[in-house]
């Protein structure tokens, strides 16, 4: 099967050479990645960093959660969205396994490395096609536990309490469950 009609046949927009070999067995990597470059130099594709492939026009979203992995979207981006929070960024705030910042086509993408245990469990986080996302509630939880309690809420009404409740022993801290107690009763 010819690389370029897998990819644009794919509702994907972020590609890496990892997940396009496994969609074709029959081609060794060498070919694979021979034809990649070549799409490239041709303006099929981009390659806007080592490894990664993507259409000409690509979802950012889908591109936070390709550039490492395991990863999903929270914090800062998600509670902006959700109106928890005023202050707006441009950023892409995301959780995983290192702490980093990665500019690609003039949009930020910046990664908070939280506990592996915490990552690794789903609760709270959405998987919608090839992004995944922390509801608003698990973005807060996120926010209060990697700010050790050093953060400001501008609106906590848009969050579920009874969900945050569910999703707090998660994190297995008391002192967790004590910040998050206080800001929910309206001692921030």
């Amino acid at each position: 099967m010819d690389v370029l009609s897998t990819i644009l046949s794919n509702s994907r927009t972020v590609f890496t050479a990892q997940w396009l070999a496994l969609q074709d067995t029959t081609r060794n990597r060498e070919s694979l990645v021979r034809s990649l470059r070549y799409y490239v130099r041709t303006g099929a594709l981009r390659s806007p960093r080592s490894g990664i492939y993507t259409k000409p026009k690509y979802d950012e979203q889908e591109m936070a959660c390709t550039l490492f992995k395991p990863s999903y979207i929270s914090l800062e981006y998600v509670l902006a969205r959700a109106g928890v929070t005023f202050q707006y960024s441009e950023d892409i705030t995301c959780i995983s396994y290192l702490s980093r910042t990665v500019e690609i086509d003039g949009k930020s993408y910046v990664f908070r490395k939280i506990n592996p245990m915490l990552w690794a469990n789903m609760a709270g986080i959405e998987q919608r096609d090839n992004i995944a996302i922390a509801t608003p509630e698990r973005a807060f939880l996120d926010m209060v536990y990697l700010s050790a309690g050093q953060c400001y809420f501008d609106n906590l009404r848009p969050l579920n309490q009874e969900l945050i409740r569910q999703i707090l022993p998660i994190y297995n801290s008391p002192i967790l469950t004590k910040r998050v107690e206080a800001l929910l009763n309206g001692h921030q």
